[in-house]
């Protein structure tokens, strides 16, 4: 869970620093979440290589076949790598292009390109990251990503304050920039620290070793199905960042937080998601098909008792959770009217990403896409231009985002109770 949820982090705090700023607070906080959104697509879309490195790892582990795959890690880490530096070619240039997309102009516009084009130097090291995690994950090592996610977290938001502030006589306020710049300093000392722990405590090298190891084939498929993937599920969140554009700056505004808290209550949830990816695909590798079922039933109970527990403390701290965002009476206005949407969606979630991750451990990639691809396009996407044409303009957006967890969730548990290993004696 603590892992899990250092990148939700540094864009909240961005977003929470932001937002109190004197001067444009509401176009800075608006514009961290514009920016946010695409870099999460980015890194979501690039990342995918953590959630494979991590179930061919494991089921070898449980194989007790380790040993053959002990360079693919440095293999895959070197390409991803390699993969943001020409992401970073492609997009800084076009930055205002692509945030016009988004709907952004004026002040709103400026302040996301500031922000995207600083931010965006962290991938590379975020991608570095990622990687490591699935490596310790694969080898059922939790411990070590959590201490770089906490170190990572505490550090962005020392720098924030005083990057984004200033301190008197020293350092100028910078804005959206200081909080650019304390992320990516972030995300450096964490992929340093990847690196160290990596090197010191587990068996993998970083160094790049030849022939290309034999799983790197299939290690390939299961990316590109979950590139797709996550390309169908950056539609949905392309989509919700538009239409809340297109509402006005104080929709925009109250969609920011929101779908901020939203990524890290999903990301929180998502530590059982990491858990039944791990194990898994421990268990498949091993054939303890009994236990993998137990893990299931397990894990789901679990998910729902903690999305339970995070709406209902949440519902008990409504409006202070708003003021810590932004102070501007429109803005949480409107936050407020759909917060409630956004809390009992909570178990709905935990069951979704608990089975995305219990198939991610089991290889089945080809599976996930398929039922994203049928969450996004035929429940997002007209549940939301239906939601549109009646004018229920952020209400509609989340009430769109519930259907499409809905069949998230439930396609992935119906098939897993289905699933043929379980028919086999």
């Amino acid at each position: 869970m603590l892992a899990g949820i250092a990148e939700p982090i540094l864009s909240m705090v961005d977003t929470a620093f932001v937002g109190h700023l004197p001067e444009y607070g509401k176009e800075s906080l608006a514009a961290v979440g514009l920016a946010g959104v695409f870099l999460s697509m980015l890194i979501w879309i690039l990342g995918q290589t953590r959630s494979a490195i991590s179930t061919i790892i494991s089921q070898y582990l449980g194989a007790n076949s380790l040993e053959k795959v002990k360079n693919l890690p440095a293999q895959v880490i070197v390409s991803v790598v390699i993969l943001a530096l020409i992401i970073i070619a492609l997009t800084y240039p076009f930055a205002p292009f692509i945030f016009k997309l988004y709907n952004a102009d004026d002040m709103l516009l400026e302040l996301s390109v500031q922000y995207y084009r600083i931010r965006i130097f962290g991938l590379p090291f975020t991608l570095f990251t990622f990687a490591v995690f699935g490596t310790f994950r694969g080898l059922q090592n939790t411990f070590y990503p959590m201490y770089i996610a906490i170190t990572g977290a505490v550090i962005n938001i020392v720098l924030d304050y005083f990057l984004i502030y200033g301190i008197s006589n020293l350092i100028p306020p910078l804005g959206v920039k200081g909080a650019a710049y304390a992320s990516v300093l972030a995300q450096i000392v964490m992929a340093l620290l990847a690196a160290y722990f990596l090197i010191k405590k587990t068996p993998i090298r970083l160094k790049v070793q030849f022939p290309i190891n034999h799983e790197m084939g299939n290690l390939t498929k299961m990316i590109l199905h979950l590139f797709a993937r996550t390309i169908a599920l950056n539609v949905a969140l392309y989509l919700g960042s538009s239409f809340a554009t297109k509402y006005g700056k104080d929709s925009i505004a109250a969609y920011t937080i929101a779908v901020n808290i939203w990524f890290f209550f999903a990301f929180f949830v998502d530590g059982y998601s990491s858990a039944g990816n791990i194990l898994s695909g421990k268990l498949y590798g091993a054939k303890e098909f009994i236990k993998l079922r137990l893990l299931g039933k397990q894990l789901t109970k679990y998910s729902i008792f903690l999305g339970l527990a995070i709406a209902g403390i949440s519902f008990i701290l409504y409006y202070p959770i708003g003021i810590i965002f932004i102070n501007d009476q429109a803005v949480l206005e409107k936050f407020y009217s759909i917060f409630w949407i956004v809390l009992i969606m909570q178990p709905i979630n935990g069951i979704a990403f608990i089975y995305d991750g219990i198939f991610k451990g089991l290889g089945h990639m080809k599976y996930l896409r398929n039922v994203l691809m049928i969450a996004t396009f035929l429940g997002f996407v007209p549940i939301l231009l239906i939601a549109d044409y009646f004018q229920l303009e952020l209400l509609g957006i989340w009430l769109a985002f519930t259907v499409w967890m809905l069949l998230r969730g439930g396609i992935l548990l119906n098939k897993f109770g289905r699933l043929p290993i379980f028919n086999t004696k």
